[in-house]
């Protein structure tokens, strides 16, 4: 049985495996389900369209699949989904979808840290880290292992590629392709996440590849379609710069540009 504290309210209808941990002045309503190993601090609020993940941490005052800030929303049936190993801590908000796509999305193994805010119909991808106090709006994209800084603002229907780093007070409204830095309070490109990639692994002729591919978007003297002609004739597309191209290719809001010294 889930371990739940006497003074938490929690729906008879909702799911919760055997060893969840309810913490004190938490509510749950019915239609959630909370999988194994999962433990809820105090004053967690888990609202219907929840499905919570295992061996997550869910820290004091957040709240969980509450109701998108839309007002078109009409109460619909919607889903809020959180995979497995994620820490969320104090205060976060993470809403459900809209009728959109019905689904907001934060993957596995990711950490979101205080007062973070994820907006209806958001996809963040898996092993992602958000810094206190930044704001996701609706529909952004955030890629796998990205690391988004603290006190961010990131635009609706924004897109952050997969393991870009950004920095703090941040204000993202373009789209940030993979792999880059991006920095400055308009969010510029400052380079590749050299550091990051080779943390994570990446081969020395990766890395190379994909610096000479952002250094032919970002420091030819070529507008954007003139260097991906150029990289698709001159570079090997390995599949790290393929995802590069298809970045820019299913940009709507377009890439950020170059921060200028």
């Amino acid at each position: 049985m889930p371990t739940i504290h006497p003074t938490a309210l929690v729906d008879s209808k909702a799911e919760l495996a055997d060893d969840v941990v309810v913490g004190p002045f938490c509510t749950i309503e019915a239609d959630v389900t909370i999988d194994a190993g999962t433990k809820l601090g105090p004053q967690v609020r888990v609202d219907n369209g929840a499905r919570v993940g295992k061996n997550c941490a869910i820290h004091q005052g957040a709240v969980v699949a509450t109701p998108p800030q839309d007002l078109k929303y009409a109460n619909e049936k919607t889903e809020f989904i959180l995979g497995d190993n994620c820490t969320v801590r104090e205060y976060c908000t993470l809403n459900r979808a809209t009728t959109h796509s019905f689904k907001t999305i934060v993957g596995s193994d990711c950490l979101l840290m205080a007062y973070v805010h994820v907006a209806h119909d958001c996809r963040v991808g898996d092993k992602v880290i958000i810094a206190n106090s930044t704001q996701l709006g609706g529909h952004v994209i955030v890629g796998e292992q990205a690391i988004i800084g603290g006190l961010t603002a990131v635009h609706q229907f924004s897109h952050i590629g997969m393991h870009s780093m950004t920095g703090g007070a941040v204000k993202v409204t373009k789209d940030i392709p993979p792999y880059v830095l991006a920095g400055t309070s308009a969010g510029l490109f400052e380079g590749l996440n050299s550091i990051g990639l080779r943390r994570r692994g990446f081969p020395r002729e990766t890395i190379d590849l994909l610096d000479q591919t952002y250094r032919a978007i970002y420091r030819s003297g070529m507008n954007v379609s003139q260097a991906v002609a150029w990289i698709k004739e001159n570079l090997e597309v390995i599949p790290e710069v393929q995802n590069v191209l298809d970045f820019i290719a299913d940009s709507d809001r377009g890439i950020i540009k170059l921060a200028r010294r």
